[in-house]
């Protein structure tokens, strides 16, 4: 797909992920709309899946440890056809299968079950080592949040990924610098987080997170054999709409009608339904 129709996908799911927020008047909007690019560059790039048949053996699987930001995810499954766009109006209602967080009981396309932090690293982990077990050669791609680097269960994962060789493990870091509480820096700092990655002994590369030229060139770069891949990418929260954009207060709040319309009419998108 050629850059000007990523570019309009890209505006096209931020404003899904406004409305499904909007419509719920619950959900986190800064974070999902932080990771679109990421989102994009795998499913539509990178990543072997196949809509039609999301439970094949040897796919690549996906996994969104940073599982607040499900909004995105579900807008880019449902544009891909793994279920009806329609279902994303549902969304965080008690009747949709589409819940705050990723159930892969109920949503076609989830790997793992993901939302608390660190664990959905931890599973994507295993599931790298289970394909080195049954020597298959699909990778395992996780995405995961600067404040979620700060929980232990990441660096326990970073260091088995290195000690077992999970050469297919990419993990990608949607660095956009805030978290719920504020700036990472002021609630718990992580540091030079590319550094520290490849102390672990993973494979490491920092590129502009809205970049998807950037983004699918550190994914398909050549495998360094025995080491996973560390991916920080740098991102804005709530980019795209300027004035949630770099702003920690729209992690997790919903837009009031007057906020809605707004963004809408700054990303230029027209919504249906």
């Amino acid at each position: 797909m050629n850059n000007a129709i990523l570019e309009d996908t890209a505006k096209q799911i931020r404003a899904d992920v406004l409305k499904m927020v909007y419509s719920a008047q619950s959900g986190h909007v800064g974070g999902a709309i932080s990771l679109v690019e990421i989102l994009l560059a795998l499913y539509y790039d990178v990543a072997n899946i196949d809509p039609k048949n999301p439970g094949k053996e040897d796919r690549d699987r996906i996994v969104l440890s940073k599982g607040h930001g499900c909004a995105a995810l579900y807008s880019v499954l449902a544009r891909k056809g793994y279920f009806p766009v329609e279902d994303l109006w549902d969304f965080r209602q008690t009747h949709s299968h589409l819940q705050g967080h990723p159930d892969m009981r109920k949503t076609p396309g989830i790997d793992v079950n993901t939302g608390s932090l660190g664990h959905g690293i931890s599973n994507a982990t295993g599931m790298a080592l289970a394909a080195k077990h049954k020597k298959m050669d699909y990778k395992v791609y996780a995405i995961i949040g600067d404040g979620e680097a700060q929980e232990g269960i990441v660096w326990e994962s970073a260091m088995a990924a290195a000690h077992f060789k999970l050469d297919n493990l990419v993990v990608i870091l949607d660095y956009n610098g805030l978290q719920i509480d504020g700036e990472n820096d002021d609630v718990m700092s992580i540091g030079d987080i590319v550094g520290k990655y490849r102390a672990f002994g993973f494979e490491c590369y920092k590129v502009d997170g809205h970049d998807i030229d950037a983004i699918t060139y550190a994914l398909k770069a050549p495998v360094t054999p025995g080491k996973p891949t560390f991916i920080c990418c740098k991102t804005h929260k709530g980019k795209g709409v300027s004035f949630m954009e770099d702003k920690y207060g729209w992690h997790g709040k919903a837009p009031n009608q007057q906020e809605y319309e707004a963004a809408i009419k700054e990303l230029g998108v027209t919504i249906n339904g």
